[in-house]
């Protein structure tokens, strides 16, 4: 199955076990002349594009409900090239690389949640998404375990001006496990209404000089779910009503 068609699989988890590794990507070190030719040509069409260091997942398993997996450090264009293709390689002796990051599900007091409709000047321009970001070395700490809880929240602070403060986290996580991609959730409640906070964002996003999202975009139930999330998103979000739905 390729990561294009891959049908998510939706998975609580209690914990998260992420660490760097050492080592390259070694199926992306081998089409290095492809990713520079690739990145070349995305970059005169969109300048802002930035080649910087991010982590990629080499491996992974889930254990007793905890996720545990080890990164390797790698390019930017290395992952755009991979994830434009879809996701090549898989399959290949030693290839089970995984684009694996975490995301910011925030949620309105009143159960609505909260996305971003993506810049136009971002690599996902008009894509609808939590707010969320690829790790890279930033979120390493000084063990080499991957900084992931702290990704949601920065993240969450770069996208909509909101911090810790702000939100009351919710205990652990939900893995959305989708061929070559993982996103993991961490749901973040905030005490305002759907309406009230989503003013405070785009308040927040006016005043950026470049902001990252052009707007804010509320799902309240299935009805909400557009072709421009992700099936990721969608399937997080049909999973999390459908939840809610067997409990009452």
């Amino acid at each position: 199955m390729s990561g294009g068609d891959a049908i998510p699989r939706v998975m609580a988890l209690a914990d998260l076990d992420m660490r760097i590794e050492p080592g390259a990507w070694d199926y992306a070190e081998s089409r290095r002349a492809e990713v520079d030719a690739f990145f070349a040509a995305q970059s005169a069409r969109n300048p802002a594009l930035w080649n910087g260091r991010v982590l990629v997942l080499a491996r992974h398993a889930v254990t007793d409900g905890v996720l545990a997996g080890r990164y390797r450090e790698a390019d930017f264009a290395s992952l755009l090239w991979w994830l434009r293709h879809d996701c090549p390689g898989e399959g290949e002796p030693g290839e089970s690389v995984c684009n694996a990051f975490s995301m910011a599900a925030l949620r309105a007091a009143d159960g609505a949640f909260l996305l971003g409709r993506m810049a136009s000047w971002t690599a996902n321009a008009g894509k609808v998404y939590f707010a969320a970001g690829t790790p890279d070395l930033s979120d390493l700490r000084p063990d080499g375990t991957v900084d992931l809880a702290g990704s949601v929240l920065r993240e969450l602070g770069e996208e909509t001006g909101l911090d810790a403060a702000d939100v009351e986290i919710a205990p652990g996580w939900t893995g959305v496990f989708a061929g070559p991609r993982i996103a993991l959730m961490r749901e973040l409640r905030s005490p305002l209404a759907a309406e009230e906070l989503a003013a405070r964002i785009r308040a927040f996003v006016a005043a950026e000089e470049r902001s990252e999202l052009e707007d804010v975009v509320v799902a309240r139930g299935p009805q909400d779910v557009s072709e421009q999330m992700p099936p990721f998103i969608r399937s997080y979000l049909l999973a999390s009503w459908e939840e809610e739905r067997r409990k009452r």
